[in-house]
Parts: structure tokens; C-alpha cells; sequence
């Protein structure tokens, strides 16, 4: 692609995801949608004008991991360790269900190929942690109680989605079960999630020692996104979501983020309140890239409606993806149902992680065309309905 096609594509992306959002958000709906809408309208299900290409894609994966940086700085370390065990609770079995049902509905109730059964599975088994976050975050519910719990369970949501992937992956290109690879990720996923945080606290600490001292303008987005990304290439060259990087950088750097010797690194007030507001119009302009791409990975055309088959099987898969993912919430003991229907419904989008999963299934050759474009169409589903449902029941926690 040419730079001035480039320009003029990437103009529209951020003028028409921007009065999209502004549309969506003044009609009551999350302004989420609306950059989602923008992709689909501007991509191959409507005006077919913009098309995913290899830039829009790093510049989409630079918005997620900015959004997920935000969001760990703004996380409350201690009430995100207290949730631990449940939301641990919720991943697992918000993993295991839809696995499972997936897997076994395709296989036994549809009589499709293991292979075709266990791409559809892992494509069940995915949450967008990136649009559920954002959705919390439209509705002014980013800091309750329930709120940490879908954080932590979309965090582990994630990790283990990538390994799964992995499994799935090696199984689809060997035709056998070996769990050796899937294992060492695993070891190295871990790793990195005990030791990322460490690195980026004493990292604070030099920004924190250099803060207020520097000649030339920029010092602290140019210092933040730098410890973003490397974090990120970290994570990604051990095996693991970028985002899992980004993720612990603004956990390291969060006021409430103590380690053992944290005093000693800790970021002062001033420090942090700086960070935020460097970083808020960078990430505000990134951000909205990230769910247009969504959106423009989203292909209408491909489905066909008119077909019994698709209907039935379809509304299947949408019915598993749906109650599998609300189940697993029902594990934990919270206050009220009403807590634990929330936080089953944050759980349910899939979005770009369940696109993942499909469209490795469609390149690989296992999925046909027709499942296909089921999976999509139950993507799109889950991924539009429970921002209105978070929208309309979520009007605060149970005390």
C-alpha cells in the first residue's frame, strides 16, 4: 500500500470510528459498538473501501496493549490479588464448558470431523478481554468489586486460550496429542508473569529517579511506551499474549502495586498522575484502531442466511457460547445472583480472539466454508449482544 492511500485509510478509520462512537454513545449504546460498527461499514460486509492489511494490524495490536496498560494502572492490586481464587474459578470453567459442549454438540449432535469439532470448540472457549474491559469502562463500572474479578478471569481467560491455541495448532498440523510444546509455553507463560512485573517496577524507579529532571520535552510517554513495547516483545517471545506485558507494566507502575521491596521502587503520586495524563490522548487515538479492525475482519457477506442448517446449528453454537460462559460465573459465591450474572455476562464476547481461532481453522484447511461462516456469525453475536446487556442490567453491585 502506498503512504497516501495509507493516510487517507487510516483518516477514515479514525473520523468514522469517532462519530460512530459519539453516535452510539448519545443514543445510550456503548461507544464500543460504534467503533465496531465503523469496521464493519467500512469494510467488506458494506461499503468495502477498507481492507485489514499488515499495518492497520500492528497498529490495532499497539491499541490493545495500550488499552490493557491503562487498565492495569488503573487495576487495585489488592482487591485484583483478592479476587484471585475467583476469578481463577471463572477462566477455568468459562474455558472448560464451552470447550467441552462445543466439541461435543459439533461432534456428536452434527456428526462433524473431530478436527472441525475441536477448532470450534477453541473459538467457544475465547473472551475478548479488550472489548469487555472497554465496555466496563463506557458504563463507569471499571473500579467495582465485580469488575476486578472479570479483569483477572480475562487475564487468565487469555493465557490459557493461547495454549490451547498452541494445542490445537500442533494437534491440527500433527494429527496427534503432543503436549510437550503446549507445556514448555505454559512454563514459559508462568515465568514471565512472575518475573515482567519485578522488571517493571525497578524500571519505575529510573523513571521515577529521572522525573523532573530531563532537558527535552516528552520524557515520560516516550519512557512508558517504551517500557509498554519491550515488555510486550517480551511477552510475545515467550509464548505469551502481548498484551500480558503491557498489562504488567501498568499493574508495576498502579499506586497500589507493592512488592516485597516496594517502597524502595515505588512511584510517587505526582509521577503516576503524570503517566496518566501523558498517556491518555495516545491511547485515545490507538484504541478505536483496535475495534475498527474487529469490525473490519468481520465479513456479512460470507454468511448465508437463507440456509436451514446454518440457522440451526448456528443458533446452537450462539446458545453454548452464551450459557456456557454465564454458567461459569455461577461458581463463585458472591453477594447476589445479580453479581454473578454480570460478571457471566462480561465474560461472554469473543470478538478478535474467537476471529483468531476461526480464521486459523479456515487457513489450515479444517474448517469449510460453511462452518466458517457460522463461526463468524457467532462471533458477531457475542460479541454485540452483551454490551447491551451490560448496558441495561449493570446499574451497580449488590451491597
Amino acid at each position: 500500500m502506498e503512504a497516501h492511500n495509507f493516510f487517507l485509510t487510516l483518516f477514515l478509520i479514525l473520523i468514522v470510528a469517532r462519530i460512530f462512537g459519539e453516535l452510539f454513545a448519545r443514543l445510550g449504546v456503548p461507544s464500543v459498538l460504534g467503533e465496531l460498527f465503523a469496521g464493519i461499514f467500512l469494510g467488506s460486509s458494506i461499503l468495502g473501501i477498507v481492507q485489514p492489511n499488515e499495518i492497520l494490524k500492528i497498529l490495532a495490536e499497539i491499541g490493545i496493549i495500550l488499552l490493557l496498560f491503562e487498565v492495569g494502572i488503573e487495576t487495585d492490586f489488592t482487591r485484583l490479588k483478592h479476587a484471585g481464587m475467583r476469578s481463577l474459578i471463572v477462566a477455568v470453567l468459562g474455558v472448560i464448558l464451552p470447550f467441552c459442549f462445543g466439541i461435543l454438540t459439533a461432534f456428536y449432535l452434527f456428526g462433524l470431523s473431530f478436527d472441525i469439532a475441536l477448532f470450534i470448540g477453541g473459538t467457544l472457549t475465547a473472551t475478548s478481554i479488550g472489548i469487555t474491559l472497554r465496555v466496563l469502562r463506557d458504563i463507569h463500572m471499571e473500579k467495582t468489586n465485580i469488575a476486578q474479578i472479570v479483569i483477572g478471569a480475562a487475564v487468565i481467560d487469555d493465557i490459557i486460550g493461547i495454549i490451547l491455541l498452541v494445542f490445537i495448532y500442533d494437534f491440527s498440523i500433527s494429527r496427534q496429542a503432543d503436549f510437550s510444546h503446549t507445556i514448555s509455553v505454559a512454563g514459559m507463560i508462568l515465568m514471565f508473569l512472575i518475573l515482567a512485573p519485578i522488571f517493571a517496577k525497578a524500571l519505575s524507579f529510573l523513571i521515577h529517579k529521572f522525573h523532573g529532571k530531563e532537558l527535552v520535552p516528552g520524557y515520560i510517554p516516550t519512557i512508558i511506551i517504551s517500557l509498554i513495547l519491550l515488555l510486550s516483545y517480551l511477552s510475545h517471545l515467550v509464548g505469551a499474549p502481548a498484551i500480558l506485558g503491557s498489562f504488567a507494566a501498568g499493574i508495576a507502575l498502579s499506586r497500589r502495586f507493592f512488592l516485597p521491596f516496594g517502597s524502595f521502587l515505588g512511584a510517587n503520586e505526582l509521577l503516576l498522575e503524570d503517566v496518566k495524563k501523558n498517556m491518555k490522548p495516545i491511547i485515545q487515538i490507538f484504541t478505536p484502531i483496535f475495534f475498527v479492525m474487529v469490525g473490519l475482519s468481520v465479513n456479512l457477506r460470507v454468511i448465508d442466511f437463507t440456509s436451514t442448517s446454518f440457522w440451526i446449528m448456528g443458533l446452537s453454537f450462539i446458545s453454548i457460547a452464551f450459557i456456557s460462559k454465564f454458567l461459569g460465573a455461577f461458581f463463585i459465591i458472591q453477594k447476589c445472583a445479580k453479581n454473578n450474572a454480570l460478571i457471566g455476562i462480561s465474560m461472554i464476547p469473543r470478538g478478535e480472539v474467537g476471529l483468531i481461532f476461526a480464521e486459523m481453522g479456515r487457513v489450515s484447511g479444517i474448517l469449510p466454508n460453511e462452518i466458517y461462516a457460522m463461526l463468524i456469525f457467532v462471533i458477531i453475536i457475542t460479541t454485540i449482544v452483551p454490551p447491551f446487556l451490560l448496558k441495561i442490567y449493570f446499574k451497580g453491585e449488590c451491597v
